[in-house]
């Protein structure tokens, strides 16, 4: 699977994006401000899990919220050890 495999929705009712896999749903919680968005917690489910589905999760969201132009707090342990992982998108923060 990569990257461009699955499509990123912006689940603006839940304040989450999503990638749906295999009738499954990967979730990135987050809470929008005006300039920034925090990103609050990261769920795969264990059916598709050990996948790398999480990281390309993160991935697309990270370059929405660039398209978008807004800041990131990654409130997240997950998005803020992959951006550590990533340093190519301390850019957004």
């Amino acid at each position: 699977m990569d990257n461009n495999d699955f499509e990123l929705i912006d689940n603006t009712d839940l304040n989450r994006f999503e990638i749906h896999v295999d009738g499954h749903i990967a979730l990135l919680e987050y809470m929008l401000r005006p300039d920034k968005i925090y990103l609050i917690h990261t769920e795969v489910p264990p059916a598709i899990g050990n996948r790398g589905i999480g990281s390309k999760l993160v991935k697309k969201v990270l370059e929405e919220i660039n398209r978008r132009g807004l800041k990131v707090v990654p409130a997240c342990s997950f998005v803020d050890i992959y951006i550590k992982r990533h340093p190519e998108w301390k850019k957004v923060l």
